[in-house]
């Protein structure tokens, strides 16, 4: 099983010579430091893998398997924000750990990972403590060689890494006081990073043809490019079980799948569509395991809500075994949709459309006169699915009607926040008019799959001879949220109309 840990460092390097032989200057009194003691000298040996094009190193990741030290094992270094990472390591071997391995299978796919660069280190660790005694960051100084092919490289390197629950401003005031000895943070985000810069072997930059950035097919397709690649960055972040992590990687499939049916003047639907079935089957798959948690986010919330005396029987107990058994199924689920042929079929397939895109006409006009269009016609489209469905007298038809407003004003703000970077404020406004109206609709959708799901706690209870009072007691809760939200939506759709109009 792969260990996780959040690291928080910064790197520097020696600005001169002459710094270089003054060595780290003496940290005591820097901040909260109050002592440093030397923890002795380790020597490091690293391999870092990664595909032939290098596609790791492109996007900020590092995979290496590593000799000496405290922590001999491979390590995945997942990029979070500049000078932060998270390290995933597993134990020693000689092939790259199937836990890792997955990690970095939406930029791998189907190519093979090789060893790439070796960096031997002899590293000087020192501790920083404070008055306490407690460490407040471990001070390392490495003498890095790398060696890649035929070629290497040499150079010192200080990094200073945070414990845990250390205030980050740490590393400011350490900053200040190397600046002052003749050290600069370093330039390169990694050692790898560097390694590879030095001995001349720089992962390619990533570049995708197109119209130019200000017309139609320009600011389309730097849209979908974003959101291509937050579903290929966000699926690490599912397979750990991260939080919002299906979320996120669910809005980016259907914003591209939106996006596809809005802009069908700009990108050959001929083309799109089939890529957007499959997005839409990769959303649909992830959204079991999201579903399941945001419902059960809700009921716990609704029983919370109710005087103990109104909770009959074991009713957290029942919800928690429901939760459970949905809960492990959704998630083998999901997991199974990310190690298919098929997701890493459609990974490619996005990155072939983004090489060589569908264009249509529209596409080489300005944005201005494009986008607009579009963004409009979505809000039309919004107007009749709410006219409709307000039209309806309430029940089983009106909920599935407004259910489809709700998909109506999710891929109208789609289309204005795709827009956004075109035309400016009115397309913010558009997209924030069109989130008050999906927000509404989607309380409202949580309400209708919230009863059913209580209508078979209901039975389930009674199943086993158990009181159901408290899960009646619940629907009518429900009932009464959703009537509510009906009763408020006229007024809702209203404002948002106004405000959207251009």
């Amino acid at each position: 099983m792969a260990d996780a840990k959040r690291e928080i460092e910064r790197k520097f390097e020696f600005t001169t010579t002459e710094a270089e032989g003054r060595g780290v200057p003496d940290l005591t009194g820097t901040a909260a430091i109050a002592a440093v003691t030397d923890q002795g000298t380790v020597e490091l040996d690293a391999v870092y893998w990664d595909t032939p094009d290098q596609r790791l190193a492109a996007d900020g990741l590092t995979l290496r398997r590593r000799t000496g030290g405290a922590d001999a094992g491979w390590h995945l270094k997942l990029p979070v924000s500049p000078g932060v990472r998270d390290e995933i390591a597993a134990p020693l071997g000689d092939t790259v750990p199937r836990s890792l391995a997955a990690l970095v299978r939406s930029r791998v796919r189907d190519t093979g990972l090789e060893p790439q660069v070796r960096l031997l280190s002899s590293r000087r660790v020192s501790h920083l403590l404070d008055a306490g005694g407690n460490v407040l960051a471990e001070l390392s100084t490495d003498a890095v060689r790398a060696e890649r092919d035929r070629a290497g490289a040499a150079w010192t390197e200080v990094e200073v890494e945070l414990a845990d629950n250390v205030d980050p401003a740490l590393l400011d005031a350490v900053e200040e006081r190397f600046a002052a000895a003749g050290l600069t943070v370093s330039h390169a985000p990694s050692k790898l990073a560097r390694a590879l810069a030095e001995t001349g072997h720089e992962p390619p930059a990533r570049t995708e043809p197109g119209p130019a950035g200000d017309t139609a097919g320009g600011h389309v397709l730097a849209y979908l490019r974003e959101q291509r690649d937050a579903l290929i960055a966000h699926d690490p972040a599912v397979r750990r079980g991260l939080p919002d992590s299906v979320h996120q990687m669910r809005v980016a499939a259907r914003r591209m799948r939106s996006a596809f049916k809005t802009y069908r003047k700009v990108l050959d639907r001929a083309v799109t569509d089939p890529v957007g079935e499959e997005l839409r089957w990769l959303a649909a798959e992830l959204g079991v395991d999201r579903d399941q948690e945001v419902l059960m986010e809700r009921i716990q919330s609704r029983i919370g809500e109710i005087p103990r005396t109104l909770a009959l029987g074991p009713v957290r107990s029942r919800l928690r075994i429901w939760n459970t058994r949905r809960r492990a199924d959704s998630r083998r689920r999901a997991l199974a949709v990310l190690d298919s042929k098929r997701y890493v079929t459609l990974l490619d397939t996005l990155d072939a459309l983004l090489a060589e895109p569908p264009l249509r006409p529209a596409a080489a006009e300005p944005a201005r006169r494009v986008l607009p269009k579009a963004v409009r016609r979505e809000h039309e489209r919004l107007a009749r699915k709410v006219a409709h469905a307000l039209s309806l007298d309430p029940g089983q038809p009106r909920d599935v009607a407004l259910h489809e407003a709700r998909k109506a004003a999710k891929r109208a703000r789609y289309a204005a926040e795709a827009a956004r970077p075109a035309l400016g404020k009115r397309a913010k406004r558009q997209a924030k008019a069109m989130e008050s109206v999906q927000t509404l609709l989607g309380e409202h959708q949580d309400s209708v799959v919230a009863r059913e799901a209580l209508r078979g706690l209901a039975g389930q209870a009674a199943g086993a001879a158990e009181s159901a009072f408290t899960w009646g007691l619940l629907y009518g809760r429900e009932e009464a949220v959703a009537e509510r939200l009906e009763r408020e939506l006229p007024e809702v759709w209203a404002a948002a109309h106004e405000a959207a109009a251009y």
